[in-house]
């Protein structure tokens, strides 16, 4: 099973219905992966914070939502964060691709690299680091505890995990 397949896997597997979607190169395979699986519901975001609210009210709604995104719109979202989800309580998965580690082709991405562990630990959002393919064994465990504490949580897959650039 391909990394991309376990990801859309342990999504159905965990109940998650709803998953909006930015796009980004790295994370191109899971989303092509998410638009063919009959079991959960995509809509893709122009923005993240924009996806954010399309999360609350899927749960709102009975729905068990996530969020594929990049980092460098964890600024942007910080409002919506604190102000919506983490206030309300709602679970809310975060597959984040990690831009600007080592071998980041793209110089601005950097800057916000420096500031993402930062900004989501300033926020008590848990966050996981996946570097090794292997890493997504960890993926069903995760999305259970953010469904059982009811509170948003990072997991930040940077180019090693994505198999480069």
């Amino acid at each position: 099973m391909s990394v991309n397949e376990k990801i859309v896997s342990d999504l159905v597997a965990n109940k998650v219905e709803f998953v909006t979607t930015v796009p980004c190169k790295q994370l191109a395979g899971v989303i092509e992966k998410i638009d063919e699986c009959k079991n959960i519901y995509h809509i893709p975001s122009n923005k993240e914070d924009e996806g954010m609210g399309l999360c609350a009210g899927a749960f709102m709604g009975g729905k068990r939502p996530a969020i594929i995104m990049q980092n460098t719109a964890i600024g942007v979202t910080i409002n919506t964060l604190v102000t919506l989800t983490q206030y309300y309580r709602m679970p809310l998965p975060m597959l984040i691709s990690y831009r600007g580690e080592l071998g980041e082709p793209v110089a601005c991405q950097v800057e916000m690299a420096v500031h993402t562990k930062a900004l989501l630990a300033q926020l008590n959002i848990p966050t996981y680091h996946f570097h090794h393919e292997d890493d997504v064994n960890e993926f069903d465990a995760i999305l259970k505890h953010t469904f059982m504490c009811n509170k948003p949580v990072a997991i930040l897959t940077d180019a090693s995990f994505w198999k480069g650039y």
